[in-house]
């Protein structure tokens, strides 16, 4: 039995299909999610998530912020603040991103704690587009 999993950003509905299983970032660790999985709702980390699909093709997502629903009638749906798929991130815009974040940073004793924690956020943001981006690239380019 397949799992019904949507991705939703802030933008609408970034990913939708029927799956096989799906890895998460979670603040706990990352999670599998498999067919009859126990109903949960959890905090999203940025990070890689790889969605398997039916026909065992796997397709990874770089996620930040948000939230994960299991539903006990096999219903993942991810809310996250943003949501990339591997093929769509642009590195050198996420390199760049992550300088400008961590010369902010360098400032650090400026920054007020809110300042602080975003830029935190932005970097952690920025370092799993560049993980997911860089790894789609050796696998798919070379």
């Amino acid at each position: 039995m397949p799992i019904d999993f949507k991705i939703v950003t802030p933008y609408g509905v970034t990913y939708s299909d029927e799956i096989e299983k799906v890895s998460i970032p979670t603040t706990n660790g990352m999670i599998t999610v498999c067919e009859r999985h126990a109903p949960l709702i959890s905090v999203l980390q940025s990070g890689e998530m790889n969605v398997h699909k039916v026909d065992g093709s796997t397709i990874n997502v770089a996620v930040s912020g948000g939230f994960l629903e299991i539903q006990s009638d096999s219903r993942v749906y991810i809310m996250a603040d943003t949501a990339e798929r591997a093929e769509e991130i642009d590195l050198s815009r996420a390199q760049d991103a992550l300088k400008r974040a961590e010369e902010l940073l360098k400032n650090e004793d400026k920054l007020a704690d809110v300042d602080f924690a975003l830029l935190q956020a932005k970097i952690e943001k920025e370092l799993a587009r560049i993980h997911v981006g860089s790894k789609y690239r050796e696998v798919h380019l070379n």
